[in-house]
């Protein structure tokens, strides 16, 4: 937008005009074989031209008025908002410096979350195996020789204890907890590697390089933790306990490196402060 601007200060611009207002004028002028046998051009032809110039030049310089008032805001100490050469305008600025560790920020509670979404859907499927082995511990009840079962006596602990159990598994059940961890693990892999590049890509904007340390190689370790733990979706579904404890493993750690992620993360935030302005 500001180069649109700076061509209306080039010299080519009078140039411009005079060729439109040209073209524009011999829109009206009459043919030379009509013009040479009534050797006059009429006084209301001479007005239509006179106006349409004043119309040409009345529309470019409200065309310029408008650019440069549109314009104005970012013209002005446009070199504060850069932390580098200024090859890169906006982009090197504070405000897109200051999109990662939001994002990420964001996204570590998201994980959090989708932690446990993935806990609660462990546990419908595991709730089931808890009342089938309370189920093997019951004795049976006692019945008459032709088979019908005696008055019925109150309920075991046992019993009692499966019925809270079938009672739990029923409410999970209708938590949907299966499609939310997939929908927000979907969520986080696709964020989460998308703001992870965008990170160094920031960083190199602004400074021309990346910084090897902690905060790097923590975040990349994190990347590929998210796609490792994404690759074992298939066999989970296929019913691989092993794929699903390695994929908690994988998460847990993932957490870790996380957690990891914020002092240095932080510290990283107070030098955008002190090398960058905004816009």
């Amino acid at each position: 937008m500001a180069s649109t601007l700076s061509l209306l200060k080039l010299p080519i611009l009078p140039t411009i005009i005079k060729t439109r207002q040209s073209a524009s004028t011999l829109k009206h002028v009459p043919f030379p074989s009509i013009s040479a046998k009534l050797d006059i051009v009429p006084t209301q032809q001479k007005q239509q031209l006179s106006l349409d110039h004043d119309q040409t030049i009345n529309t470019l310089k409200h065309t310029s008025l408008s650019l440069t008032a549109i314009t104005l805001p970012f013209l002005l100490d446009t070199k504060d908002a850069l932390a580098a050469g200024g090859e890169f305008g906006i982009f090197e600025g504070r405000t897109f410096a200051l999109i990662h560790p939001i994002v990420l920020g964001g996204l570590f509670f998201y994980t959090l979350y989708a932690g446990y979404l993935g806990w609660q859907w462990r546990r419908v499927r595991t709730i089931q195996n808890d009342i089938n082995e309370l189920k093997k511990q019951l004795k049976p009840a006692p019945v008459t020789p032709d088979g019908k079962s005696l008055e019925s006596s109150p309920p075991s602990p046992l019993e009692l204890q499966i019925q809270k159990l079938t009672e739990e598994r029923k409410e999970l059940i209708k938590g949907s907890y299966r499609d939310k961890h997939f929908n927000a693990g979907s969520i986080l892999l696709g964020f989460g590697v998308f703001e992870a590049v965008g990170g160094g890509l920031n960083t190199w904007l602004r400074t021309g390089k990346l910084f090897p340390g902690p905060h790097l190689f923590a975040g990349a370790g994190i990347t590929v933790l998210w796609a490792l733990a994404a690759a074992l979706v298939p066999p989970m579904q296929k019913g691989s306990e092993t794929a699903r404890n390695l994929h908690i493993a994988l998460n847990t750690l993932n957490v870790l490196l996380f957690v990891w992620q914020i002092p240095t993360g932080f510290d990283i935030v107070l030098k955008v402060f002190e090398f960058t302005k905004w816009p």
